[in-house]
């Protein structure tokens, strides 16, 4: 049954009917709640203790849960939340405190309990209030089912977790070993925006990024980070020690940020779950755990958490590099460096409706099933992250049209010019103008992003930034037409097809894939980016690439795909590549 919209089971039930029946003032319930229980300011008010034993005399039939997937809110199972209280104890973990941030129905609070037996107080802290109260109920079934357990001083706080003040546990209890123990949000502060939350901290650009990135997907963090970042700065002074379910994606931030932060954090670990299995979601998430008061560390150690034995990698800082497995890029460090060419990110227009266009039989059709004629010239193939399968492209599955040469370019000639173009444009410019990101303010008409010089050469050596495909494409010309890639897309051009397939056999090599694998992180949202890129050194990289495997990877690449190709000017290549001795190159074209 369900009391305050809150799970409670008969035998919670029956005692309190029987234990608050002569009971009227606040004060005195809450005593007897604490002597039996441990747990503190039970009732908030009067208010609540009668709407209480007004329920309790009503006969609730159990509802249906709230869907509160949307923010984040995955309850750890009793299995899990006591599978990571056993393991926290072979860890040699006896806490004297429990603080869970975001309690929820306090799975983890009742596996402590059940675990640790030393415990003088337990602080949760939840903003949900039917799960405040499912928590207290659950502890309360807990303590009737076991008597004689250990019985702490138990605090469930109604509040949010951004306006809770941390300092007032931290200053009680300094001195006493705090453990940090939970499952946190596992979603992003723009989803929890787009929901209308309280549940949110204030605004801020923690992490000091400028312009694009600042109001883009950089600009995008993680609540779970966030928490747990917070938590750290808190009590990184005490003896404490973390052990949260989170997205494998905040351990990765958290562990890059040591370079800058130096957070008094050590032994830090990733254990590894089944997300599926766990929470029925295909979110690749952790147990992370580590302690304070100690000398920064820079790396982490990943294990599988139901096996946890033999570590499967370890991941961080080595050196003034970032990678994702130290050991194994310790064989390929010689490249990473920074790469000769400019690596970068195809067309972004955020209409796709429009934008996105399919040729049939010499007209076009657009996203909203619409058929209409356009001059041909502001035209062009087009290939998505999920069109670079293949090793070599000579033909677009759709188009698109291109409406500038360089960002911020005037659109007015495009009347004069292209009347149909025009014509198709302004009957959709609705769609233009209900685009939300602030990069189209103040901008021309039908403007894009993406977009310059570099677009427009002939040969592209691309990969997709979405799929973990280890995979370089090129991609050739359509109609004497350079063809565009979208925003999911990263690639250098070139003006000479002999280039583009030196850098193509350079980049599908096993150093470059073992690289490449050993500095990326396949749980995050674009495997590829940029910034990762941009460290491949491919002048570095073609010292090791021996003349007879180019030879070789060529010939088969001919065959393949019907191309005629020599290394008659990979001299010429190498030389374009070369450092200069005062400053890097920045070749766009071969």
């Amino acid at each position: 049954m369900k009391i305050f919209e809150a799970n409670i089971t008969c035998k919670v039930v029956e005692f309190l009917k029987e234990s608050l029946k002569n009971i009227v003032l606040t004060g005195a319930a809450n005593q007897m709640l604490y002597n039996q229980f441990g747990i503190l300011h039970s009732f908030e008010n009067d208010d609540e203790l009668s709407h209480l034993k007004e329920q309790l005399s009503i006969k609730s039939d159990a509802a249906s849960e709230p869907d509160r997937v949307g923010y984040g809110d995955f309850q750890t199972n009793a299995d899990l939340s006591d599978k990571v209280a056993v393991h926290l104890i072979t860890q040699k973990i006896s806490p004297d405190i429990i603080i869970e941030p975001t309690c929820g129905k306090g799975a983890f609070i009742l596996a402590s309990l059940k675990r640790f037996t030393q415990l003088k107080a337990v602080y949760g802290i939840e903003i949900y209030k039917p799960y405040v109260w499912e928590c207290k109920f659950g502890i309360m079934d807990f303590f009737l089912d076991n008597p004689q357990a250990n019985k702490p001083d138990i605090v469930i706080f109604h509040s949010n977790v951004f306006d809770f003040n941390f300092n007032q546990i931290r200053e009680k209890h300094a001195a006493q070993n705090i453990l940090i123990i939970g499952n946190l949000p596992w979603v992003t502060n723009s989803k929890l925006g787009c929901l209308d939350s309280e549940n949110l901290p204030k605004k801020t650009n923690s992490k000091n990024y400028k312009g694009l990135d600042a109001i883009t997907g950089k600009g995008n963090f993680d609540i779970a980070e966030y928490i747990t970042t917070s938590l750290i700065d808190t009590f990184q002074e005490t003896q404490m020690t973390v052990a949260l379910l989170v997205k494998n994606t905040v351990i990765k931030n958290i562990v890059f940020d040591q370079s800058k932060s130096k957070r008094k954090i050590s032994e830090i670990r990733k254990y590894c779950i089944n997300s599926k299995k766990e929470f029925n979601v295909s979110v690749e998430a952790s147990l992370f755990y580590c302690k304070m008061q100690s000398s920064p560390e820079f790396d982490c150690i990943e294990f599988d958490f139901y096996s946890k034995t033999q570590p499967i990698k370890k991941l961080g800082w080595t050196g003034q590099k970032f990678v994702s497995n130290i050991d194994a890029y310790l064989y390929t460090k010689n490249i990473d460096g920074e790469s000769p060419f400019v690596w970068r990110q195809g067309l972004k227009h955020d209409c796709s409706a429009v934008m996105e266009l399919e040729r049939v039989k010499g007209h076009y059709t657009n996203g909203l099933n619409e058929e209409f004629v356009l001059e041909s010239d502001l035209v062009y193939g087009m290939l998505k992250s999920s069109d670079l399968k293949n090793t070599v492209i000579n033909q677009p599955r759709k188009f698109t049209l291109v409406t500038q040469k360089n960002i911020g370019q005037e659109t007015n000639c495009i009347k004069r010019i292209y009347p149909d173009t025009y014509r198709y444009l302004f009957t959709h410019k609705a769609y233009f103008d209900a685009r939300k990101s602030i990069i189209y303010n103040n901008r021309p008409s039908f403007s894009i992003f993406g977009i310059g010089d570099y677009s427009f050469a002939p040969y592209k050596t691309a990969i997709s930034g979405l799929y973990k495909t280890f995979h370089f494409t090129l991609v050739l010309p359509f109609e004497e037409k350079p063809v565009m890639l979208d925003d999911t897309c990263y690639f250098i051009g070139f003006d000479k097809i002999e280039f583009a397939v030196y850098s193509l056999l350079l980049l599908n090599s096993k150093e470059c894939m073992l690289f490449l694998k050993s500095v990326t992180f396949p749980d995050a949202k674009r495997t590829f980016t940029k910034d990762i890129l941009m460290r491949i050194d491919l002048f570095e990289l073609a010292k090791s690439y021996s003349e007879q495997e180019r030879q070789n990877d060529l010939i088969k690449l001919n065959e393949t795909y019907g191309l005629h190709l020599t290394l008659e000017l990979w001299d010429s290549f190498i030389a374009k590549m070369r450092p200069a001795k005062s400053s890097q190159p920045t070749l766009e074209f071969g």
